[in-house]
């Protein structure tokens, strides 16, 4: 019914139906993501007579000619550096002082490393390969089962795009025409929730299982310990104090923030000797194959979804689901199951570019502020993450460790429900993502 009713409101032809089998068929045959949107989007382009195919080189150097997207491969590098350097570890090593005084408390310190980390790198996929070697041996050790121990990982990685500076932020807002640094701002007190909730599951699951004992330390050892670990690695905070700082202080965009923490991160790793200019080669490239990897997305996708735009299907699909239900919170939900899938089954970044214009107008029509319904969007895609038993973090994570996916995605279950938990009450109630925001956001 909901397909029909898109159909007659938009009156799609083959220039909507060849374009979007293309795609499906090229994503089952393992094509990359890129080369799938590439020519979907061209064929869509060219048939539909948005865009003359002459122009669609220069429609798709115009998607990624964008000051704010700089922040991207920076964000990327400052992440690498960050793990060549050691730094990473130090992280580690503080959260895992911190919550000493608990049962579960290496569990805990795996999702606060995980949080540690998301605020540098803004990206879920690099969180849960550098802090899934770190600790998924150690909570093996520490009496996790291994399967467990993976999908922690996981649900703790699904912050690199929800707390802020995260990549994803920086892409929703390129597309909707809003500012980088205000959804940073916004996206604060959910980010904290989602990280909150994970730690919340884990000492629930820890305290049924038994898991991780621990806990039994005085206090005096404890301040020792943790004076200790602050001692040794306190200048790893430098890092993400400078990303915090320039940003939410509005000295600097997420720009230059980026490209401030590349340079003080390189010059930390030089005095503390852990870092070497033999490094640099296989540390810019392995960032370079990231940044390779998102920059082709965006720059198909865009053109794409102007295709969209011009065919009417973000107003035909709003129609559609109006059509059905008038119910504000029975269309958030919808809005909300439909961006779990997407989340998935394919990366953060297609999704955005193509999803965010077709769902914004549907938040609209009901009344929600254009900041909740992006940070609702990439809260709701991060749960996509580890969402079974097709989540992105689940198949990193299993490519690190060997494990089955499928005994990774029993395991992640508790962590999927608690943090759906926190995407429900991003969705309604407004003031988690508006609280930090000017008056005139809200």
């Amino acid at each position: 019914m909901l397909f029909n009713t898109l159909q007659q409101t938009v009156e799609l032809g083959w220039d909507f139906y060849l374009p979007v089998i293309l795609f499906v068929l090229l994503c089952a045959l393992a094509v990359p993501v890129w080369a799938a949107i590439g020519v979907s989007a061209i064929t869509m382009l060219v048939l539909s007579g948005s865009l003359p195919l002459s122009l669609v080189g220069e429609s798709l150097f115009e998607g990624i000619d964008a000051f704010a997207l700089t922040a991207v491969p920076l964000f990327i590098l400052t992440g690498d550096v960050l793990v060549r350097t050691g730094l990473s570890r130090k992280f580690l090593d503080v959260a895992e002082a911190l919550t000493q005084f608990a049962k579960g408390g290496f569990g805990s310190a795996t999702v606060l490393v995980c949080g540690m980390f998301a605020a540098i790198s803004g990206s879920d996929a690099a969180g849960a390969a550098a802090v899934g070697r770190m600790t998924i041996d150690r909570l093996v050790e520490s009496g996790y089962p291994r399967p467990y121990a993976c999908a922690l990982v996981a649900a703790g990685a699904c912050t690199g795009i929800l707390i802020p500076p995260s990549i994803a932020y920086i892409i929703i807002g390129l597309v909707l025409g809003i500012s980088a640094s205000t959804l940073f701002l916004a996206a604060l007190i959910p980010g904290i929730l989602i990280l909150t909730s994970i730690l919340v599951t884990n000492i629930v699951v820890n305290r049924i299982y038994g898991y991780e004992g621990g806990g039994n330390i005085s206090l005096p050892e404890y301040l020792g310990n943790l004076g200790r670990a602050l001692t040794s690695g306190w200048y790893a905070f430098i890092v993400p104090g400078i990303i915090f700082y320039g940003i939410f202080s509005g000295k600097m965009t997420p720009t230059e923030a980026g490209a401030t923490a590349v340079i003080v991160t390189i010059i930390i790793g030089f005095i503390i000797g852990t870092l070497k200019l033999s490094d640099f080669p296989a540390m810019l490239i392995s960032s370079a194959k990231v940044n390779g990897i998102i920059l082709p997305i965006i720059a198909f996708s865009l053109p794409l979804a102007q295709a969209l735009a011009i065919m009417g299907v973000p107003q035909g699909f709003v129609f559609a689901i109006t059509s059905l239900t008038e119910e504000p919170w029975i269309l958030i939900l919808m809005m909300i199951g439909i961006l779990v899938a997407a989340g998935c089954v394919m990366e953060t970044t297609p999704n955005i570019v193509i999803l965010a214009p077709i769902l914004k107008p549907l938040a609209d029509n009901i009344g929600m502020n254009e900041i909740q319904f992006c940070i609702m969007m990439i809260t709701a895609l991060g749960v996509g993450f580890i969402t079974p038993p097709l989540g992105l973090n689940l198949f990193v994570v299993s490519g690190i460790t060997g494990e089955s996916i499928l005994k990774i995605a029993a395991r992640a279950v508790p962590f999927v429900f608690f943090m759906l938990i926190v995407v429900l009450m991003i969705a309604f109630i407004p003031a988690i993502s508006t609280t930090m925001l000017p008056d005139i956001y809200k």
